[in-house]
């Protein structure tokens, strides 16, 4: 039996979000910079805002002002002696501030502004499901590609340099993929949720696991489990999609860790 186009874009988006957010979460939640899913998020809402202001496709903007603020953080961070938390937050101080005046600048109604700071799932479209597919592929294939180096990066950067990992590289890479992932995610997860879904799934599979190759498999299963969750009630309900994948996967994780063998242990 053939799905509803529709419902067939939907259910990959679903899948294809799902599963990319879970992986480059793993990277952010292991690199303890949580804060750096909220600055992208920020960051691709003022990109997207800034191409409405100018003429300019929104998710064009996005990418772009992702692609900035992954390439600032690590040199903020090193030029200035700062921890990377703390670049984060400056670069997230500033999108923001970009953000709101972007959005105050906006001539006649706002909406498409405010559609890309909740997103919406079921109003996914062909393109979308192509620029999606197409992210993922590329994270998945950074990921098998490097695996073992970014493995070397996510236990100890000055370790992984040490032994002739360009850390470096593969640190800002991954920095980079993460914002394009955002950015991928923005009509159907919303700029200002998409970041708990970089930070849930992965920190679920984190309580479950000590292989990093498993909490690659788990995040990416969680991140999925909660799109289609998210997705199926807002279909029922009429509630906003963004919101109700974001406590989906907060309820993952809540369950996760009460039971986490790593709690139990300790």
């Amino acid at each position: 039996m053939d799905l509803p186009p529709l419902l067939a874009r939907q259910l990959a988006a679903a899948v294809l979000g799902g599963a990319a957010c879970g992986l480059v979460g793993v990277w952010v939640v292991m690199m303890r910079i949580p804060f750096v899913g909220v600055a992208m998020s920020h960051a691709a809402f003022a990109g997207a805002v800034i191409g409405l202001l100018v003429g300019v496709n929104p998710l064009v903007g996005a990418a772009v002002a992702c692609v900035l603020a992954s390439v600032l953080i690590g040199p903020l961070a090193e030029r200035s002696d700062l921890e990377p938390s703390v670049s984060v937050g400056i670069i997230f101080s500033v999108v923001l501030g970009i953000a709101f005046l972007g959005i105050g600048l906006l001539p006649g109604p706002r909406t498409a502004a405010l559609s890309y700071i909740w997103g919406n799932i079921l109003l996914v479209s062909g393109r979308d499901v192509t620029v999606m597919a197409v992210m993922t592929g590329v994270v998945l294939g950074f990921l098998l590609l490097f695996f073992k180096e970014i493995r070397a990066v996510l236990y100890n950067r000055e370790v992984a340099r040490a032994v002739g990992v360009p850390e470096r590289p593969l640190f800002y890479a991954m920095l980079v993929l993460c914002g394009l992932t955002v950015t991928a995610n923005l009509d159907t997860i919303g700029g200002l949720l998409i970041f708990s879904l970089i930070i849930n799934p992965p920190s679920a599979a984190y309580q479950l696991t000590w292989r990093l190759r498993t909490m690659f498999l788990l995040s990416a299963l969680f991140g999925v489990g909660s799109c289609l969750v998210g997705l199926v009630v807002s279909y029922l309900t009429d509630a906003p999609s963004g919101a109700v994948i974001i406590i989906t996967s907060s309820v993952a994780f809540g369950l996760a860790l009460l039971f986490s063998p790593k709690r139990r242990r300790r």
